[in-house]
């Protein structure tokens, strides 16, 4: 006979590929409902609008169903979504229960004290599932998105806490052109030597189409991609006393490689962010794009993409070290929610093995390694099988999560645009990126212990 908490499991399963809910009468077979408490809750949760969160719409009428709590959403453009969160969280009593962020501002929001820790909540038998399998999330993302106080005050460590669980992780790969690499005999780049030689060789013998579609634009776009490079060569921004070293041999080799990239790219590198570098892939003017997972779908939409259906995709290349990018979002329950349990409880049913899988199945990005092990999954979506190898290489510390990035970032991204733009050699702007760079960290008071 089946046990009971297998029968369950199996159940959840079945749910999330069918898109009923699992009972609470059934869920209270094994343990009384977590959810009575707090039936007729309404939470009003603040998520951006981007295809992930847009997955999660269509699943929380099962949560509703599942536990009573309903859930209003303001779902607003990035940059929109983040000014209201700035000024939410600084309320006495905010509107919001759950908020989604980007890692950026995990930094800002936790040194200012405006999210909940979430030791207590996991701590509180009344609340956590025993079945939530914590080892099961993608660790690279807790560690990036979640964790504040460890090693270098953002890292995990001895000290450090959760503060936000990964929801929509992303992290870069490489997807191809198989026909045009089959027709050249061109090999799929493993290393970066490889995927510099194929940048530049694509357009001799395809005239007319780029090597790669990067991000390149002035600003974050240009810092971007020059730190997607940066990890994997070997290369940080700072070493662990925070003295900066993106101008060493690897920053510069993560410079020039960025260079190489555009030069060979289509027409209009330098000024492509992300939209404009994935169009340019999607309409045939690129044979590779490397940068998030979360552009596959867009790729195999036969009613948008002239190349669905020809493209591969491959492990973010190799160079000194694997080092894929770290993105997506996290959710968290700001300091100043009134209904912080109720939230808990969606954080965690949205992020559980079975809400994990609904999200997927219906076009979201997986947080979980099982998840994208799913067969369900890999049969609805190929790629996911490479997505969740991608994953294990995601590096959580590729850009450091510090109050001084945004000045830092935008600084590298001006500066590397007149790499790409102006012929400004890679090592003297390097060198000034350097310099700016220690000036802001000492005025913040970084060097204060030295």
């Amino acid at each position: 006979m089946l046990s009971l908490t297998k029968m369950l499991t199996d159940t959840a399963v079945r749910a999330s590929l069918t898109g009923t809910a699992v009972s609470a009468t059934m869920a209270g077979a094994l343990f009384a409902n977590p959810y009575e408490p707090y039936e007729g809750t309404t939470l009003v949760i603040n998520v951006p609008a981007h295809p992930h969160y847009n997955a999660m719409m269509k699943v929380l009428p099962a949560f509703t169903e599942e536990t009573g709590i309903e859930v209003e959403v303001d779902q607003l453009q990035y940059l929109k979504m983040r000014e209201r969160q700035t000024l939410e969280l600084t309320k006495d009593e905010g509107d919001y229960d759950m908020i989604a962020y980007v890692v950026f501002s995990k930094a800002d929001y936790v040194y200012a004290d405006q999210l909940e820790n979430l030791a207590k909540y996991f701590m509180n038998p009344a609340l956590a599932d025993p079945n939530y399998d914590q080892a099961d999330l993608i660790s690279g993302y807790v560690e990036n998105i979640g964790v504040a106080g460890g090693q270098k005050g953002y890292l995990p460590g001895q000290l450090g806490s959760a503060f936000g669980i990964p929801f929509g992780s992303e992290t870069s790969v490489l997807a191809y052109r198989k026909d045009i690499f089959e027709k050249h005999g061109i090999p799929v780049p493993e290393n970066y030597d490889q995927l510099l030689d194929a940048a530049c060789k694509i357009p001799e013998v395809e005239p007319g189409m780029g090597g790669m579609a990067s991000r390149a634009a002035s600003g974050h776009q240009a810092s971007h991609a020059f730190l997607l490079h940066l990890a994997p060569l070997g290369g940080r921004v700072f070493d662990d006393n925070w003295e900066p070293i993106i101008n060493n041999e690897a920053g510069v080799a993560a410079a020039n490689a960025l260079k190489t990239i555009v030069d060979c790219g289509p027409d209009g590198s330098q000024t492509f962010g992300p939209a404009e570098a994935a169009a340019a892939f999607q309409q045939g003017q690129a044979a590779m794009f490397m940068d998030s997972i979360a552009f596959a779908a867009g790729f195999e939409d036969p009613g948008k993409s002239t190349v669905a259906g020809k493209v591969g995709y491959a492990l973010h290349p190799e160079g000194v070290r694997r080092g894929s990018q770290t993105g997506g979002f996290g959710i968290a329950i700001p300091k100043n929610a009134q209904n912080k349990k109720a939230a808990f409880l969606l954080m965690q049913w949205l992020t559980s093995k079975e809400g994990d899988l609904m999200v997927a199945m219906a076009g979201g990005n997986p947080s979980r390694f099982s998840t994208y092990e799913n067969a369900e999954l890999n049969e609805k979506y190929p790629y996911s099988a490479t997505f969740g190898e991608a994953l294990k290489y995601a590096d959580p510390d590729w850009r450091p999560i510090i109050p001084t990035w945004g000045k830092i970032n935008a600084d590298i991204g001006t500066t590397m645009s007149q790499v790409l733009t102006e012929g400004l050699d890679p090592q003297e702007a390097l060198n000034g990126v350097a310099e700016r760079a220690r000036a802001i960290m000492d005025e913040a008071g970084y060097y204060t212990w030295q």
